[in-house]
């Protein structure tokens, strides 16, 4: 664990070689309570937040690929936090997690039904600032964002990680609309400066809940997201699959341009959840979204079309329905019964 300076980050130089390319992830460790899930069993207790894509990151990435977790953890739950971390075979051998004196965020969540729940959050793990974040980013070839808390980065910090990262951007906006009330109930709350953070993003993941707080529907949104040069929107809708809005000529990450969508017209399409991987009456949703996009951002790292990652994404969250909390989720989603 270092403490957020840069003195407790390992140099690197520069043209020494190296066996695997970095991804670099920024999210929020959460311990969660969760109600509701099982009416049978009494609340649970376990790791959520940035854990569910760490874990499907772990079980995808390509083997020349190596996770350096971005990430500031509660000094409460520092060591727990620790020992998930060293339970990944794709951790970069310098990777450490950055203990904060504030309290690590705390969720409970109650299930209203499959796909819905309330959140309210404890703790207060702090934002990224850039003096803090730039120093961190030498030598990473991606980096794959998860608005876990939805303060982890600012629209001023955003738009300079962009502005000095050229490598492929991955974003699930996740909890960027959500506010929190004064009893710590998570709340929509609209994103202002859509268009301006679709510019810092080269891959932008939506919920369709979260699209009524961004524009008027899906197809608003991805006008929006591609003009400002997103070169890829994804649109999650659980159980029916996802939407997805391409920049003309965009296949892989090779396509991307950073810009303004080039005249003609954009794909798009439906991609359903194949009927076998629908899940029945007793699957566990949480978690779902973040596999998803784990999956499907290591399927491009790997120069796949998107179309195709984002099957290999639904037979990812599918799995994920299956299996309870995101200790040894990695291993299930590789298919093996226990860790080796």
């Amino acid at each position: 664990m270092s403490d957020g300076t840069p003195r407790d980050t390992p140099a690197r130089d520069a043209h020494a070689p190296r066996a695997r390319k970095r991804l670099g992830v920024i999210g929020t460790f959460v311990w969660d309570v969760i109600h509701g899930r099982d009416t049978r069993n009494a609340p649970v207790e376990e790791w959520g937040g940035i854990t569910y894509a760490l874990a499907a990151l772990d079980a995808a990435l390509p083997d020349d690929w190596e996770i350096v977790p971005l990430i500031k953890v509660g000094d409460d739950l520092a060591a727990r936090a620790g020992d998930f971390l060293g339970t990944l075979e794709r951790l970069a051998p310098d990777a450490a997690l950055i203990r904060v004196p504030q309290p690590n965020n705390r969720v409970t969540l109650r299930y209203v039904d499959a796909a819905r729940r309330t959140e309210v959050l404890t703790g207060g793990v702090p934002a990224w600032t850039w003096l803090g974040l730039k120093p961190l980013l030498q030598g990473l070839d991606a980096l794959y964002v998860n608005f876990i808390a939805g303060w982890e980065l600012d629209l001023e910090t955003m738009q300079l990680l962009r502005a000095h990262f050229r490598g492929p951007i991955y974003c699930d906006l996740h909890s960027k609309v959500l506010g929190v009330d004064a009893s710590g109930l998570r709340v929509p709350e609209p994103l202002p400066d859509v268009g301006a953070w679709c510019r810092c993003v080269d891959v932008l993941q939506v919920n369709e809940d979260e699209v009524a707080l961004l524009a008027a529907d899906p197809m608003a949104l991805a006008a929006t997201a591609l003009a400002n040069g997103t070169s890829l929107l994804c649109v999650t809708l659980g159980p029916r699959g996802a939407i997805y809005f391409a920049q003309p000529g965009f296949g892989t990450l090779a396509d991307r341009t950073g810009r303004a969508a080039p005249a003609g017209a954009i794909a798009t399409a439906l991609v359903p959840l194949p009927l076998a991987d629908v899940a029945g009456d007793g699957g566990d949703p949480t978690g779902c979204g973040d596999v998803w996009g784990a999956t499907q951002f290591s399927h491009l790292l790997a120069g796949t079309s998107f179309a195709l990652a984002m099957r290999s994404a639904h037979a990812a969250a599918a799995r994920n329905v299956r299996f309870r909390g995101a200790t040894g989720l990695a291993h299930h989603l590789r298919g093996r019964l226990a860790p080796p």
